[in-house]
């Protein structure tokens, strides 16, 4: 398969164990993702990785929450939030990468969501929409133009992701059968009109 030019970076989106069969918030066949992903790295002189990574009591979690269970919604100071099981916390197994995605091709890894009263779904920015992770920082200093995102959820970090790097001026394509869904409530589809309003390509991995 043909290299991407210098200025495409690969982003790979929290390929966790708590995030796949058998994790504390698995997304449904999402281990499927990682030999479609693992390939991918070689075409790419720009990798990065993110993970999720939040400390124990976080508040986006439902127990941090008392009366209410996961995947009820609340009121935070930055908008509505999804209240979710525990996941990702700082240091244990279910915040390490999948075990057989090749970790070693990522130049970076940029962890969000440490902050306790912020949960963070885009790897650009915290979900109060203000604070930043230092991802286009980084991008733009290596000459980064154009973005090739996989992994986990399509339907909230790799959404969101996708669209604040459209938003910041990136050229941004979704490989979607190297992402799986979680499909809250209509999350998906709300994903891929927002992606489409957005300006981001949703393509199979084997048209990149």
């Amino acid at each position: 398969m043909d290299q991407f030019p210098a200025d495409t970076a690969l982003i790979v989106i929290d390929v966790q164990v708590d995030f796949c069969p058998g994790g504390a918030l698995a997304v449904e066949d999402g281990s499927a993702v990682v030999p479609l992903i693992n390939p991918l790295m070689d075409r790419f002189s720009t990798v990065v990785l993110t993970q999720d990574w939040h400390p124990a009591g976080h508040h986006s979690f439902a127990a941090a929450h008392p009366a209410k269970a996961p995947f009820e919604m609340v009121e935070m100071p930055y908008g509505p939030q999804v209240l979710w099981p525990e996941h990702c916390v700082q240091g244990t197994p279910g915040a390490a990468f999948h075990p057989d995605l090749r970790t070693d091709p990522a130049q970076l890894v940029i962890r969000k969501g440490f902050r306790h009263r912020i949960d963070s779904y885009s790897a650009f920015f915290e979900n109060d929409r203000r604070t930043v992770t230092g991802l286009r920082g980084y991008l733009s200093e290596r000459g980064v133009r154009s973005l090739v995102l996989v992994g986990l959820a399509t339907d909230y970090c790799v959404r969101h992701s996708a669209v604040d790097a459209a938003r910041l001026g990136f050229q941004v394509t979704v490989a979607e059968d190297a992402c799986r869904a979680i499909d809250l409530g209509g999350s998906l589809a709300e994903a891929h009109a927002e992606m489409a309003e957005s300006g981001v390509r949703v393509v199979p991995s084997f048209a990149l």
